[in-house]
C-alpha cells in the first residue's frame, strides 16, 4: 500500500508519495494565503507527477500535517468565542478563567465564564457535590448567548473526571449543538494551564471542522480516495473526526513531522534533528525515533498551557530571512513564500540567508551572477553569524557532554555547518527538504493516557492505562491487532495518599484497512 504525506509550512507546502519506504514522487510548492487551495494544488501536482504509477491505485491514506491552528492563535484570527465553565466553588474563584491572557487574544476568545460549586480534593475525595442544577441554569445562560463553543474545567479532574462529564452531558441536554471540550482529555495537573490549553482548543474546534472539510474537498477534487488523517505534535496521526475534537494536538506537528522523518530517511532513533525552513529553525530531539516530549509549561500565542508539546527550540532563521545593515542585523524577518520574488538571486531586491548561501557557493538557486558582487566578508560574516546561531540552540537542546548525530533537514538545511561542538557527525540524508511530508506520510496513530490514579495498585493503574490508550488509539484508527505499547512512565507522588502515582502510556498502531477500505468504496 502506498501512501501520501504534506506538510503545509509558514513557507512552502511539501508533499511526498510513499510505497514500501521509498518516496515515488517529491515536490515544493510555495505555501498559498488559503491552505486548503495549496493543498488541492499539491496532490494535482503529486498525482501529476507520479502520473501511471500504479501506488496510486493503492493509496491506504493522505495525511496532513498544518500550521493553520497554531497561525489561528497566534494571529488572532478565525477563532469562536468560549464559555468556560469551571467546577471548584467555594474554592477557585479568586483567578478566573482567561486570567494572564494576552488582551487581544482574551478579547477574540473570552465568552461568558461560568463558575459552579463541585470538584474534587487532590486525594479524590469530592471538594463539595457538583451543584447539577447551578450547572443546569448556567447552561441556559449558555443556550441564550448563542455561544455554541464550551470548555469545562473541574478542580484536579485529572485524578477523576466525573464532574467534567457529568456536567457535559447537563450543558448537551439544554445546548445540543454545543461543541464541549473537558480540560481531562487535554492537559495535566495544574488548574489555570490546563484550563487555558481547554480554551484554546474549544475556541479551534469550528475552525478544524472547516478545514478538514476543506482537505476532504480537496482530496476529492485531485481524484484521490482515501481516508484523510492529520498530523499531531508527538509524531502520530489521527482521523479527521478525531483531529476536530483536539485540535490543540496538531500544534507544532510540523517540526515532529520533520523528526519523525528524518529519523525514517537517515535510520537513526537516537539522534539531534535541525529542521531549517523558510522562516524558523526547529530544533528538537530523538527518543526512539519519536519526538521528546515536554514536561513544562508551554506557552501559545502567549498563553501558558501545560498539555502533551514535543521537546524543541525555534529561532527566527531560515532560506527566507532577512539580512539587513552590512550583515550585521539577520532576521527575525523572512520573506517566507515570496523567497522566488523577494531573494537577490532570483531578481528580487531584498537579500536573504539564502542569497548568501549562493553566494558562498553552499548551495546552487536561481542566478548566482545576481550575488556574485556581494562582498566577501558580509558574505563570511553573515555565514559565520547564521552557523553560531544554529551551533547555540543546538548546545542548550542537550542534556548531557555525551557527543550525539545531528541530522540537517528542510529547505533551508544548507545554514547548518558542517562542524559543532558536542556533534558526533552531521548527517545529510536523500530527500532532505521534504523530511517534513515524508514524516507524515509514515506516521502511526497513536493513543495516550497521562492521568493520576490513586487507591489502586500500580499493576492496576498501568492495565487500565494501558487499556484506555488502546482504546484511544482504535478511536483514532488504528487497527486493533497492530497495537503496541511505545513508552510507559510510572511516577509515584509522594505528597498525595492512597499510593498515588502519575501514569502516562503511549501505544501507536498501523491504519485501520477498514477504513482505507471504506473510503474508497
Amino acid at each position: 500500500m502506498s501512501r501520501i504525506g504534506i506538510d503545509v509550512g509558514g513557507t512552502n507546502t511539501d508533499a511526498v508519495l510513499l510505497e514500501g519506504g521509498t518516496v515515488l514522487a517529491a515536490l515544493k510548492r510555495p505555501t498559498t494565503v488559503d491552505v486548503a487551495d495549496g493543498v488541492r494544488q499539491a496532490l494535482v501536482d503529486l498525482v501529476a507527477a507520479a502520473a501511471g504509477h500504479p501506488a496510486l491505485g493503492r493509496i491506504e491514506g493522505v495525511m496532513i500535517g498544518t500550521t493553520h491552528f497554531t497561525n489561528a492563535v497566534v494571529e488572532r484570527r478565525h477563532l469562536d468565542r468560549v464559555a468556560a465553565l469551571r467546577i471548584g466553588l467555594p474554592a477557585n474563584a479568586g483567578l478566573p478563567p482567561f486570567i494572564g491572557w494576552p488582551k487581544d487574544l482574551a478579547a477574540a476568545v473570552r465568552g461568558s465564564i461560568h463558575m459552579v460549586a463541585g470538584g474534587h480534593e487532590y486525594d479524590g475525595r469530592a471538594l463539595v457535590p457538583l451543584d447539577r442544577a447551578a450547572v443546569r441554569r448556567e447552561a441556559q445562560r449558555i443556550a441564550d448567548s448563542g455561544v455554541r463553543s464550551v470548555a469545562i474545567t473541574s478542580v484536579f479532574s485529572p485524578l477523576t473526571d466525573e464532574c467534567e462529564r457529568e456536567a457535559a452531558e447537563i450543558v448537551r441536554e439544554v445546548v445540543p449543538a454545543a461543541r464541549i471540550t473537558l480540560s481531562h482529555e487535554i492537559g495535566q495537573i495544574g488548574l489555570l494551564e490546563r484550563e487555558n490549553a481547554a480554551l484554546l482548543n474549544a475556541g479551534l474546534q469550528a475552525l478544524a471542522q472547516r478545514t478538514t472539510a476543506a482537505f476532504v474537498r480537496a482530496l476529492r477534487d485531485s481524484g484521490i480516495a482515501a481516508p484523510l488523517y492529520l498530523t499531531q505534535n508527538d509524531g502520530t496521526i489521527v482521523q479527521a473526526a478525531v483531529a476536530e475534537r483536539h485540535p490543540v494536538y496538531c500544534f507544532a506537528s510540523g517540526p515532529t513531522n520533520s523528526m519523525r522523518g528524518a529519523a525514517f530517511l537517515s535510520g537513526l532513533a537516537d539522534a539531534l534533528v535541525v529542521d531549517v525552513g523558510g522562516t524558523t529553525t526547529d530544533v528538537g530531539c530523538l527518543k526512539g525515533g519519536f519526538p521528546r516530549q515536554a514536561n513544562a509549561t508551554v506557552e501559545i500565542g502567549g498563553v501558558r498551557t501545560l498539555f502533551r508539546m514535543p521537546d524543541l527550540i525555534s529561532i527566527g532563521l531560515g532560506g527566507g530571512t532577512e539580512i539587513a545593515d552590512d550583515g550585521r542585523r539577520i532576521g527575525p524577518g523572512s520573506v517566507g513564500f515570496r523567497l522566488p520574488e523577494k531573494a537577490l538571486c532570483f531578481g528580487g531586491g531584498t537579500l536573504t540567508a539564502t542569497d548568501i548561501a549562493v553566494a558562498a557557493g553552499r548551495i546552487a538557486l536561481g542566478d548566482p551572477g545576481l550575488v556574485r558582487r556581494l562582498p566577501g566578508p558580509l558574505v563570511a560574516d553573515s555565514l559565520r553569524h547564521m552557523e553560531g546561531m544554529v551551533a547555540e540552540v543546538v548546545d542548550r537542546m542537550k542534556t548531557d557532554a555525551a557527543p550525539i548525530p545531528l541530522i540537517a533537514v528542510g529547505g533551508g538545511s544548507f545554514l547548518v555547518p558542517d562542524k559543532m561542538d558536542g556533534v558526533s557527525q552531521v548527517v545529510r540524508i536523500e530527500h532532505h527538504a521534504v523530511a517534513n511530508a515524508v514524516g507524515a506520510a509514515i506516521a502511526q496513530v497513536s493513543g495516550e493516557v497521562d492521568r493520576i490514579f490513586s487507591g489502586v495498585e500500580r499493576d492496576v493503574a498501568l492495565d487500565e492505562a494501558r487499556r484506555e490508550a488502546t482504546r484511544r488509539a482504535i478511536e483514532a484508527g488504528a487497527e486493533a491487532s497492530s497495537v503496541q505499547t511505545l513508552d510507559v512512565e510510572d511516577i509515584p507522588i509522594a505528597y498525595l495518599p492512597g499510593n498515588a502515582r502519575r501514569v502516562r502510556v503511549r501505544v501507536v498502531g498501523e491504519i485501520a484497512r477498514l477504513a482505507a477500505e471504506g473510503a474508497r468504496l
